[in-house]
């Protein structure tokens, strides 16, 4: 996972000009950047399969951040397959000013990057705060948004794929784009109401919350081996780590899968 990491890193230097195959450059250009860019899906197919190896050997709880990490995963599946199609210089000639290249993008910026904030935030905010933000509101506000996102940026890849071009704000009737435009803006209205159920559970939470507790997920990892919010000096001693799970170590001294000396 970490040489995938620094893989991609180093992969990444290489691939900025995979959006530039319609400027003219050389076919030797063209062929280093096709070339760079389906490398890069190497080491990005080695940390899906991580994350799903580590969900296959987990049990797993349903709760509002392992919702919305499983969607960043799936999406990100999704996002890099339509990467690897616009990797091609000839496909991406065609597409490359088009609403598909928007789909694509906003398929990483939005379903992988956004939806991995939010499992964030909702896991670490009753580290934050104190107090857990509601698990109904925040179920309300994944499947309306994961609705919202599927209905924008699945359907926008077909407006793209009949030749609407991006960077326009009005279009003539008749091209076959306006019932899928349409559907792209209803998507918008289901992730609006989503954040905003979002921005209601923050602030409500914040004050009316139930009351989290210092380890509400019975978790493996430190921080929450100290009060909810931990106090200015963390720890009063530092803690020895002796494994992969120092606080299930603690909490379960009869447990010894994992322990290393």
């Amino acid at each position: 996972m970490v040489a995938a990491t620094l893989a991609i890193g180093f992969i990444s230097l290489g691939v900025w000009a995979h959006h530039m195959f319609t400027v003219g450059m050389t076919s030797y250009a063209n062929a280093f950047f096709v070339a760079s860019t389906a490398a890069i899906a190497v080491p990005t197919g080695i940390k899906i399969f991580n994350w799903l190896g580590t969900m296959w050997g987990g049990k797993l709880i349903f709760k509002v951040p392992m919702l919305f990490s499983i969607g960043a995963v799936c999406q990100m599946l999704i996002a890099g397959l339509t990467g690897i199609m616009l990797a091609a210089a000839p496909f991406d000639w065609q597409l490359g000013n088009s609403y598909f290249v928007v789909a694509h993008f906003h398929y990483v910026i939005l379903g992988v990057i956004v939806f991995g904030v939010f499992a964030a935030i909702y896991y670490w905010y009753p580290k934050v705060t104190g107090r857990l933000l509601s698990e109904t509101l925040g179920r309300w506000h994944f499947w309306l948004f994961l609705i919202g996102f599927h209905l924008t940026f699945d359907f926008m890849h077909v407006p793209g794929l009949l030749g609407m071009p991006r960077r326009i704000y009005t279009y003539d009737t008749g091209r076959g784009w306006d019932s899928w435009n349409l559907i792209v803006s209803v998507g918008v209205v289901f992730q609006a109401l989503a954040i905003l159920i979002w921005v209601v559970n923050v602030f409500r939470s914040y004050y009316k919350g139930e009351i989290a507790g210092n380890d509400p997920w019975n978790a493996w990892t430190l921080e929450w081996s100290t009060t909810s919010p931990p106090p200015d000096y963390n720890f009063a001693t530092i803690p020895v780590v002796r494994s992969a799970r120092p606080l299930w170590d603690l909490k379960h001294p009869e447990d010894p899968d994992w322990k290393y000396e």
